[in-house]
């Protein structure tokens, strides 16, 4: 506890000083490199743990050449297998213990290598960085209970509401919130693809584990940042209110379609008054066990007009639908699920279908300053593609593990400039958020070995130089 407070401590000493993301980009190495805006809040720790579990501390990012574009967000890998950017900090003495962790050379052969470094990006393409179905403003009152001329399932669904906001901390608490800061770990794997003639499961799931961590942002009205770092790569995405954008080393920079909306791992229970804004307008369709748990269920699905926003091209969403399971209980959301249906339309061909669906399980209920935040869960990620021809189905199934190990409200100092979009993007074509799903395996046995293996973490960014790819995913249009 008192190494947690030291380095919320330092935190707090750095915001005060008025570090701002304009002073950390004039301080880069390079004239094409730029800081992200959290980089001069999260730079500094003054202790490192010296039992061998360390805390993951974001760094600044590679951004590529300056140009006058932003394209969308593309939930899944690059399908080009675009080289990782390189990058060169100092780190102190977490960042050696980082270093002898996730840099050490792979024991295991060039394929396998490869192989998880293409599941990777998927886990990182898919979880890292998902939306919420929906555009929600915490400046919004919340609707009041009301019976008369309403409908039981939307009446009932206010009143589950109104428990929720109550058990969470209560409405007052929540609405003096203007900023919030959390800090945890993940961890992730591809444990089974399926096809419709084989299924392949990972052995020994939990060694494949990547390993990683996360620091999360949040300022009213609707910003938030956030900081994913995973075997060696980093995501890292924003809101400034007005544009949603998301960088990852092999696609750089690019926005999201479609009107602004939270993030979704805020909602996984780290933001209460976001999420009972969520499903403010949500229908209450039944109960259910949960782990044991008698549950409400309440089940919200995305507007036409959301849906035309975020569709571009071939690439139509057809749906978006977000159910949450409240226990009868306590009050609390203890699992949610949600599943969107996307149609691809290739020229003169059938459509094909990618249906993505995530289920996470909400646990460790814990008040940190009167607010109840969940501090641990874990995420099954499916992604189901049909269409084309008959039997010619495939499934991927993914899951992660977090922990909270840092919550903090009201943090001084923090402004709406730690929000600012990456000043040097790179100029794409316009694409829509579904058009880089993965779509098939081309072998397993044609890659090269990477020369060197160094992974780059939120504390110690190295070098990281890969000369192709054994397996990549893609998506035809």
């Amino acid at each position: 506890m008192e190494k947690k407070q030291g380095f919320f401590s330092a935190l707090k000493d750095e915001v005060v000083r008025g570090l701002s993301p304009s002073r950390s980009r004039s301080r880069a190495t390079s004239p094409a490199r730029s800081a992200s805006p959290m980089s001069a809040l999260l730079r500094r720790k003054k202790h490192g743990h010296s039992n061998g579990h360390g805390q993951l501390v974001a760094q600044p990012e590679p951004l590529i050449g300056r140009s006058g574009s932003l394209r969308p967000v593309m939930e899944g890998p690059d399908p080009d297998g675009g080289e990782i950017g390189e990058s060169k900090r100092v780190g102190s003495g977490l960042g050696q213990w980082m270093r002898g962790q996730l840099s050490r050379t792979p024991s295991v052969s060039s394929v396998a290598h490869n192989n998880r470094r293409s599941d990777l990006r998927l886990l990182l393409g898919v979880m890292g960085a998902p939306l919420a179905p929906l555009h929600v403003s915490t400046s919004d009152p919340l609707p009041h209970l009301s019976i008369k001329d309403t409908p039981i399932e939307t009446s009932s669904a206010q009143y589950i509401l109104q428990q929720y906001t109550a058990a969470s901390g209560g409405q007052k608490l929540q609405n003096s919130i203007k900023n919030a800061y959390a800090m945890g770990k993940v961890r992730m794997v591809a444990s089974e693809f399926e096809t419709a003639t084989k299924v392949m499961k990972t052995r020994n799931a939990s060694r494949c584990a990547e390993s990683g961590g996360f620091v999360l942002w949040q300022m009213n009205p609707d910003m938030w940042y956030v900081e994913l770092a995973v075997g060696g790569n980093k995501v890292h995405a924003g809101c400034n209110g007005k544009l949603v954008w998301r960088h990852t080393p092999w696609q750089g920079a690019h926005t999201a379609k479609g009107p602004v909306r939270p993030l979704r791992r805020a909602l996984q229970g780290l933001d209460p008054r976001s999420t009972a804004s969520m499903f403010a307008d949500a229908r209450c369709i039944g109960e259910r066990k949960v782990n044991g748990e008698d549950c409400f269920i309440l089940k919200l699905c995305a507007d036409p007009q959301t849906l035309k926003a975020r569709s571009e091209g071939p690439a139509e969403i057809i749906r978006h639908v977000l159910f949450g399971y409240f226990s009868q209980k306590t009050g609390l959301l203890v699992h949610m699920e949600d599943s969107h249906l996307t149609r691809i339309q290739s020229n003169g061909g059938d459509a094909v279908y990618w249906e993505t669906t995530i289920n996470s399980f909400l646990d460790d209920y814990r008040s940190v300053e009167g607010i109840m935040i969940a501090h641990s869960g874990r995420s099954v990620v499916t992604l189901f593609r049909f269409g084309e021809m008959a039997m010619s189905h495939t499934k991927t199934k993914m899951e992660e593990a977090w922990t909270i190990e840092e919550v903090a409200f009201n943090v001084p100092g923090l402004s709406m400039d730690c929000f600012i979009p990456p000043a040097d993007l790179r100029s794409e074509t316009i694409m829509s958020e579904a058009c880089e799903l993965p779509h098939e395996e081309r072998g397993k046995g044609g890659g090269i070995a990477a020369a060197v293996h160094r992974a780059k973490v939120a504390a110690l960014e190295k070098e990281h130089s890969v000369n192709g790819d054994s397996m990549s995913w893609k998506m035809e249009i």
